[in-house]
């Protein structure tokens, strides 16, 4: 996929200088407006300076009825965007909204603080600034995922954060979102994301940005409660054995795509990852991930297709609609 090669190599380096575009942050967060009023925000993985996120945050402050804005910084970040590690302190910023009446961020409104060590999101420095928030945005370094997550989970924070689609299968996160803890946002357009990067994009012309690289497969995790998450997915297909074979280690069958999940099957499915896009808890539950009763992948005819949900659809509530007595107007 198109990016992707270089953001393996840079998983493997422990480099993730990935930045997000002000658009993709604007069509995300424009769902969760409701959720900002009266809070405090952290930005823990960014260069405040050059940052999309305190962009976004610190001109709207005012719009989304912020309390504080906090951002932070690790020292090896530059002005010029990628990390050459020679930068000599690390800095936090935090900012309190509008003092002069231009709905502004002026430099003199926005307080600059240094920190002691590095500015590592798991540094204690960080950590306390973490206890302060009420809700973390933020684009935090892929290769760090589950640490990051950890974090969060550790101090019961909100959060809307970027991550890699294939961090849906990792053992640590894949129950959070089985156990409905975590749930995707609603992603970037044709699930691929532009970011600001140091690595050549190999992207199709068609599909290159001057300047940066374009990564498929990216997604956002939250825990704040959206629209999205309670729409149901319409179903049209109907199961016929021949088209949803079962699998030769589960008593399940094998869906290849999530738009052909039949309506008129109550047993447990095999889906793409793909389909947690499109997952409405209350239509449906996850059952397991990926492994089959004899605890190796999922097969089908020997063959193992690419990694798979298990998925029950949930009973559908009856409602019945009593017929109310009409009850003629009265005038006195």
């Amino acid at each position: 996929m198109a990016g992707n090669k270089n953001l393996h190599a840079a998983n493997k380096a422990k480099k993730d200088e990935f930045y997000t575009q002000l658009s993709d942050i604007e069509n995300e967060l424009k769902h969760y407006k409701e959720h900002f009023k009266g809070k405090t925000v952290l930005c823990n993985c960014d260069d405040p300076r050059v940052s999309n996120f305190f962009h976004y945050f610190s001109y709207g402050f005012e719009h989304l009825g912020l309390k504080k804005l906090i951002t932070t910084c690790y020292k090896s970040q530059n002005r010029d965007l990628f990390s050459k590690n020679d930068s000599e302190r690390a800095i936090w910023l935090e900012y309190n909204g509008d003092k002069n009446g231009n709905r502004v961020p002026d430099p003199e409104e926005i307080g600059i603080n240094y920190f002691k060590g590095d500015g590592d999101f798991r540094s204690s420095e960080c950590i306390e600034l973490l206890k302060q928030a009420d809700i973390v945005v933020t684009n935090p370094p892929f290769s760090l995922f589950r640490e990051y997550m950890a974090q969060l989970m550790e101090y019961n924070k909100k959060f809307i954060i970027v991550g890699h689609q294939n961090a849906i299968t990792y053992k640590e996160i894949f129950p959070l979102i089985k156990n409905n803890k975590i749930w995707l946002g609603y992603g970037f357009k044709g699930g691929a994301g532009h970011f600001i990067s140091s690595y050549e994009d190999v992207a199709t012309a068609s599909s290159h940005k001057e300047g940066m690289i374009r990564v498929s497969g990216v997604n956002w995790f939250t825990n704040l409660e959206i629209k999205k998450r309670h729409e149901d997915l319409i179903l049209y297909k109907t199961y016929n054995p021949e088209d949803y074979p079962t699998y030769d280690n589960y008593d399940a069958i094998n869906v290849d795509k999530t738009s052909d999940i039949p309506m008129d099957y109550d047993g447990v499915m095999g889906v793409p990852i793909t389909f947690l896009d499109k997952y409405n808890p209350e239509q449906f539950e996850i059952v397991k991930f990926r492994k089959g009763n004899d605890d190796k992948d999922l097969a089908v005819n020997g063959k193992c297709p690419y990694f798979r949900i298990l998925i029950r659809r949930k009973p559908q509530l009856e409602y019945h609609l009593a017929a109310e007595p009409q009850t003629p107007f009265n005038s006195k």
